[in-house]
C-alpha cells in the first residue's frame, strides 16, 4: 500500500465498463491533487463528482486547466474526454429547478461515459400538464431516470406511464416532513409502479452508472 494510502483501481473498467470515479467529498485539496497527478502520469481520464467550488479554486492551476469543471452538478473531467456519441438511450426528468443539480450529476456522469442524455427539467406533477406533455417524448427512451424530492410523486407516475426502465433518485429537495429527502427515498421504495429501480438520495452519479449498466445488457453483443 502507498505511504499517503491512496490506491486506485485501474483494473475497474476491465472488469465492470465502467472507470473509478473520484469522490471528493472528504478528501483534502493534497488527496485530490495527489490522485489527480497519478492519472496525469499514466495519461488517463477520471471523473470527479462533489467537487465544491472552493476545493476546485483551490487544486495546484495545472491541474483546474485539465479540468472540466461544472459548478452546478460538482463534477468535473479530467484529461481528454471525447464528446458523447451514444444520443437517445436516456432520458433524466427533473420534478424542479431545485432538483437540477442531481439531474445535472448523472447527465455528466453519462457524458463522461459517451451517453449524451436528453434532459426534461420542471415537470413535477404539481403542474402535471407540464409532464404529460412531454410523456411521448420520454416514452421513447429505453431509460429514464427520474429525479424528484418533496413526496417524488414524479416517480410513480412516469412508471406508469413509460415502458423504459425507470430509475428514481430521491432528492433531499423539500421541507418540514421532507426530511432531508428520507420522505422522497420512502416513496420511491413503496412505488405502486412495478418494476422501478431505486437509488440512494441525490446520488445522481448511482443512478447513471445504474442506466449505463442497462444500456450495456440492452445492446447486442
Amino acid at each position: 500500500m502507498a505511504e499517503d494510502g491512496i490506491r486506485l483501481d485501474f483494473d475497474r473498467a476491465r472488469r465492470i465498463g465502467l472507470d473509478e470515479a473520484l469522490l471528493c467529498a472528504g478528501k483534502t485539496t493534497g488527496q485530490i491533487a495527489t490522485i489527480l497527478d497519478r492519472m496525469a502520469a499514466r495519461g488517463a481520464t477520471m471523473l470527479l463528482t462533489r467537487l465544491g467550488e472552493a476545493a476546485h479554486a483551490a487544486l495546484p492551476a495545472t491541474h483546474r486547466d485539465a479540468l472540466d469543471y461544472d459548478a452546478l452538478s460538482g463534477t468535473a473531467w479530467f484529461g481528454a474526454v471525447a464528446a458523447p456519441a451514444a444520443t437517445g438511450e436516456v432520458a433524466v426528468v427533473g420534478a424542479g429547478t431545485s432538483d437540477m443539480r442531481v439531474c445535472r450529476e448523472a447527465v455528466r456522469t453519462l457524458a463522461y461515459h459517451g451517453v449524451a442524455a436528453d434532459e426534461v427539467h420542471d415537470v413535477g406533477v404539481a403542474g402535471i400538464w407540464r409532464l404529460l406533455e412531454r410523456v411521448p417524448e420520454i416514452a421513447r427512451h429505453p431509460v429514464v431516470i427520474a429525479v424528484a424530492g418533496m413526496d417524488a410523486a414524479l416517480v410513480s407516475v412516469l412508471g406508469g406511464l413509460v415502458p423504459g426502465l425507470v430509475i428514481a433518485v430521491p432528492t433531499s429537495t423539500g421541507y418540514g416532513a421532507a426530511a432531508g429527502g428520507e420522505t422522497a427515498l420512502r416513496a420511491a421504495l413503496v412505488s405502486c409502479a412495478p418494476g422501478v429501480a431505486v437509488v440512494n438520495i441525490d446520488n445522481g452519479y448511482g443512478a447513471a452508472c445504474a442506466a449505463l449498466r442497462a444500456l450495456r445488457a440492452f445492446r447486442p453483443a
